[in-house]
């Protein structure tokens, strides 16, 4: 077997051992697509051929292979998906699920809505929707189907909570996760009205403290009409650019704020995803159906790309790809790293492992990064309020 098909047969050996699928040419397709995504890091259909052994001559004939696959109607997104993602979160069985909810935009054109589980310090892909959009605020329907997915696939997991930012706190999310019995940690807008211990409800933003203070409201009543009781923490931490109110089901404490700040994750794999590692946006794909399969070979080539990043640290050959004394490259990165001096330097194609629940090792990219991750954030003053329902 070639060095240049070892990739290859082990993403196959994966796929057919997980995936659910309905002829197995599809993938065949699949893992040679992830296997060339891999090896070139970006989402150009046309630039894969050098990648892929075939039987075809002609470049064109290989790029129609690529076409077929992602306009094939037949191709099921999520039964070829989720099972390799449940298997590799499956360490996380008895300990919380933090899941992050968003939106990216592409092109001005379309909307793709991103649930993802936080691991190990990363967002992994858990299910996507694309929409023909150019806003990234998306109404609750929009989404409610894949929350819906998400709480029967999960339904073994204890304890799940969700992140989300400011433009997803609405009515029916709140309603939807207090029956799905979910915790939560949504970010408020500033112009949200707010029905506490004063007579009149108030708008959010006459609420925030002064800086380095924070307040802790119980039982708050949120928008007009006041229904919507929950859990409120404000905070206006020295150096950010504006305060945070941050809702939660569980009793206010600064610990809703770390929580919340893990679906800043997600803004990291959307830079990933779209210009740090595979270049999302050179696709020349205009389809919605479309590209929520070819966004299939990124979520897949971001799995098993992270899961052999985790897996060449816990064996202490990160420094062999990664130059930092100490981590300064991601999973992802170091996974991708590795996978190629497989194909081109001989080194040796570790068996997938579940990802770690915990982030072993921090990762820094430079030393003024590192102290502004250990600079302890303090507050000079901490109140707490309890709201009474009228």
């Amino acid at each position: 077997m070639s060095r240049s098909t070892l990739l290859y047969h082990q993403l196959l050996s994966l796929l057919s051992q997980y995936s659910k699928y309905k002829d197995f040419r599809h993938l065949k397709a699949l893992a040679w697509m992830i296997n060339a995504l891999i090896c070139s890091s970006k989402i150009n259909l046309s630039e894969w051929e050098s990648y892929v052994i075939s039987r075809a001559n002609q470049a064109q004939s290989i790029e129609r292979r690529w076409q077929r696959f992602v306009h094939n109607n037949r191709i099921k997104v999520k039964s070829l998906y989720v099972p390799l993602v449940m298997a590799a979160i499956s360490n996380t069985h008895g300990k919380r699920l933090y899941l992050a909810l968003d939106t990216t935009v592409l092109w001005n054109r379309y909307c793709m809505i991103h649930l993802s589980v936080i691991c190990g310090g990363r967002a992994i892909p858990f299910l996507w929707k694309v929409m023909e959009h150019k806003s990234s605020t998306v109404a609750f329907k929009e989404y409610k189907t894949m929350l819906k997915l998400s709480h029967r696939l999960l339904a073994k997991y204890t304890d799940v909570m969700l992140l989300a930012d400011r433009g997803f706190a609405n009515h029916q999310l709140i309603d939807w996760l207090t029956t799905s019995q979910w915790h939560y940690c949504l970010r408020l807008p500033c112009d949200v009205t707010i029905h506490k211990a004063r007579r009149h409800p108030l708008e959010l933003k006459y609420l925030c403290p002064l800086k380095s203070e924070a307040i802790l409201y119980h039982n708050v009543g949120l928008w007009l009409d006041g229904k919507c009781r929950s859990n409120l923490v404000l905070a206006n931490v020295k150096g950010a650019k504006e305060p945070w109110a941050v809702i939660t089901d569980e009793n206010p404490t600064l610990q809703a704020l770390w929580q919340y700040a893990l679906r800043f994750r997600i803004e990291e794999l959307f830079l990933d995803s779209k210009s740090g590692a595979f270049q999302l946006e050179e696709s020349k794909i205009r389809d919605r159906k479309a590209l929520e399969r070819l966004y299939l070979v990124v979520a897949l080539a971001l799995l098993f790309a992270t899961t052999h990043g985790m897996t060449v640290q816990l064996k202490g050959l990160r420094t062999q790809v990664d130059p930092h004394w100490e981590r300064g490259l991601s999973y992802l990165k170091i996974g991708l790293r590795w996978l190629k001096g497989v194909l081109y330097k001989g080194r040796s194609l570790f068996d997938p492992t579940p990802l770690c629940s915990q982030n072993t090792l921090p990762c820094f990219a430079s030393s003024k990064a590192r102290r502004k991750y250990y600079d302890a954030i303090s507050f000079t003053r901490i109140s707490e309020l309890k709201c009474l329902r009228v």
